[in-house]
């Protein structure tokens, strides 16, 4: 029987402790090899969270799937900031650009239901309204509009989906 482990990791930092050992322990793995596995492939978002399935079939073979990191991690990460606003209303903690929007949408691509650039772009700045993040000198909210308006469209021209 395949048994699958889901797990929210630190990006390549992953170790044998909670949560990861004592779910894969029960299952007779090396627990070592998987953290590296692991490890291995999230280096690249380090210091954010990002969520891990680790599938362990009958033969103990192991396979690693690293899903993408909470929009959030990716809009504190591309700020340079730990944490959000805890007043949102009327403390801004950020300011993005349209390319940084557009750039955390493509990450996000495969996890959204979003078909086109745009409309996944709005739900990046639907993340930043509770982070008190402003996007292009405004509030996140206006900002969708006037995306929605095409004030941007020819930022967007030369981004692809």
């Amino acid at each position: 029987m395949t048994s699958i482990v889901e797990a929210l990791v630190p990006g390549g930092k992953a170790n044998p402790g909670p949560p990861l050992g004592p779910a894969l322990g029960p299952l007779g793995v090396n627990i070592k090899d998987v953290v590296e596995k692991i490890n291995a492939k999230t280096r690249d978002y380090n210091g954010m969270q990002v969520p891990v399935k680790i599938i362990v079939d009958d033969k103990k073979n192991v396979e690693i799937e690293v899903g993408t990191p909470p929009t959030a991690s990716l809009v504190m990460k591309e700020l340079g900031i730990q944490k959000g606003s805890g007043n949102a209303g009327s403390e801004v903690v950020g300011n993005l650009t349209i390319p940084q929007i557009a750039k955390i949408a493509r990450m996000k691509k495969e996890d959204v239901l979003s078909y086109d650039l745009k409309a996944t772009m709005k739900e990046v700045m639907g993340t930043c309204v509770p982070m008190g993040v402003n996007v292009e000198g405004m509030k996140a909210k206006d900002c969708q509009k006037a995306l929605d308006e095409g004030k941007f469209d020819d930022l967007l021209a030369s981004e692809e989906w």
